[in-house]
């Protein structure tokens, strides 16, 4: 893997299925300085929180057998809803002529629905994505997690 180059003005979006940091680089490779645009949440409880009916049920033709249907994740929707919200943003600000490159920052799951929803403006400014979740650091060690990448 090629080492990530945080070169002034670079973005980062750093996203897990409920949160989003938009970050910029204010410093340069050798001492970046990410500062944050914008923070994009989403309240997603678990799906137990979030269903509230038993499974579906259908008939399996004329005999009295009758199977269940899988329950709806809800949280997952939710995250792919997420990933589709942060896509549209990205779009927009690429479009606006706000960033030329950008690194993505999000768990595999969430980096798979967000990669599915850029729009080619978007994924030509891709220069590297980093399947780990990040959220929940803070600014300094996700610079240094970035560094080290």
């Amino acid at each position: 893997m090629n080492t990530i180059k945080l070169k002034h003005g670079i973005w980062v979006v750093v996203a897990d299925g409920e949160k989003a940091l938009l970050l910029k680089n204010g410093g340069d490779t050798k001492f970046p300085n990410l500062e944050v645009v914008q923070v994009i949440e989403q309240e997603n409880p678990p799906t137990r929180e979030q269903g509230s009916d038993s499974p579906g049920r259908y008939n399996d033709g004329p005999s009295m057998h009758r199977s269940a249907v899988e329950d709806t994740d809800w949280h997952r929707i939710g995250k792919e809803r997420f990933a589709e919200e942060i896509a549209a943003r990205l779009y927009k600000l690429a479009h606006d002529g706000e960033f030329d490159s950008l690194v993505l920052v999000a768990p595999p799951v969430v980096l798979g629905a967000m990669r599915k929803k850029l729009h080619k403006e978007v994924a030509d400014k891709v220069t590297a994505e980093i399947p780990k979740t990040m959220t929940n650091h803070g600014i300094p060690e996700i610079e240094a997690l970035l560094q080290a990448a």
